[in-house]
């Protein structure tokens, strides 16, 4: 485990104000980013409306290379403050960081009128800046982790409405099939059905004709509203759990977030946290 830049005071204050959002200087960064951020996709919308690229094109494009500039420098402080810049720089973030700025530079490199369809699709990449909101939202976060948490859960309840809508679909098909519904022709088709019906979606393309089935599409409809709470229960829990004991704090070695409280150690790389 090295330790080789955990002495430089620098790194340190430009951690705390880049990374953590739990002192004034972080907020203020935050904020300052945030705005960046909003100013630079609203630029990128204004400049696919064509009235506003013949108008103030000129200005937008200014707009565009100054927020790529800021973006570019933030990258790299990021990087320079982490101990472990790699592991950033392929982190999940750091991936989004790269994405917000590489477009713009590669745009210098495609000229020509051959090229102009690839430039459009580099420049709509800048569309990801706004992924780069989730720095700010502690919720967010947390929803992750809830998600995480429960996926074990949710697989298992996936796995039996899977189960669940098999076997009404070949119900419905024995049903239906039976009686000359041509919407039933299949099990599969009879599998659709219960999908759209068990979720309350009810698309109607598909209909039961049948007493016996509409009475089984009565209880499959009541059924879906039960279905529906439960993976909406299942996170619930995580998140009331796992928001009860999280902070900003983040990792200076790979950057990670969502620390408990009283963690002294990084619960992704392991590393000591800076505890203070």
């Amino acid at each position: 485990m090295s330790n080789q830049n955990t002495g430089n005071p620098l790194k340190e204050k430009i951690h705390e104000i880049i990374f953590e959002a739990d002192t004034p200087p972080g907020k203020a960064f935050d904020i300052a980013l945030l705005v960046a951020i909003v100013a630079s996709v609203l630029a990128v919308i204004l400049e696919s409306v064509s009235e506003y690229q013949a108008k103030i094109g000129g200005v937008l494009y200014v707009l565009e290379w100054i927020f790529t500039i800021f973006f570019t420098i933030e990258y790299l402080l990021r990087l320079y403050c982490v101990y472990k810049p790699l592991k950033y720089a392929t982190s999940f973030f750091g991936i989004i960081d790269l994405l917000a700025i590489l477009p713009t530079y590669l745009s210098l490199f495609f000229l020509g009128a051959q090229t102009l369809l690839v430039i459009r699709i580099l420049r709509l990449m800048r569309i990801f800046r706004i992924f780069k909101l989730g720095h700010f939202l502690i919720e967010g976060a947390v929803i992750i982790r809830s998600l995480r948490a429960s996926r074990a859960k949710i697989t298992v309840f996936l796995l039996f409405i899977l189960l669940m809508v098999t076997i009404i679909g070949s119900v419905m098909y024995l049903v239906e099939g039976a009686q000359g519904n041509e919407g039933f022709s299949s099990i599969p088709r009879g599998i659709y059905w219960a999908i759209v019906t068990l979720t309350t979606v009810g698309y109607g393309d598909i209909t039961p004709i049948t007493e016996l089935g509409q009475l089984l599409s009565a209880m499959v409809m009541i059924l879906g509203y039960a279905v529906l709470a439960v993976p909406t229960g299942i996170v619930s829990a995580e998140m009331i759990r796992t928001s009860r004991k999280n902070n900003t704090q983040s990792c200076r070695y790979c950057g990670q977030e969502g620390h408990d409280d009283d963690a002294v150690f990084c619960k992704h790389c392991g590393e000591k946290l800076n505890t203070k």
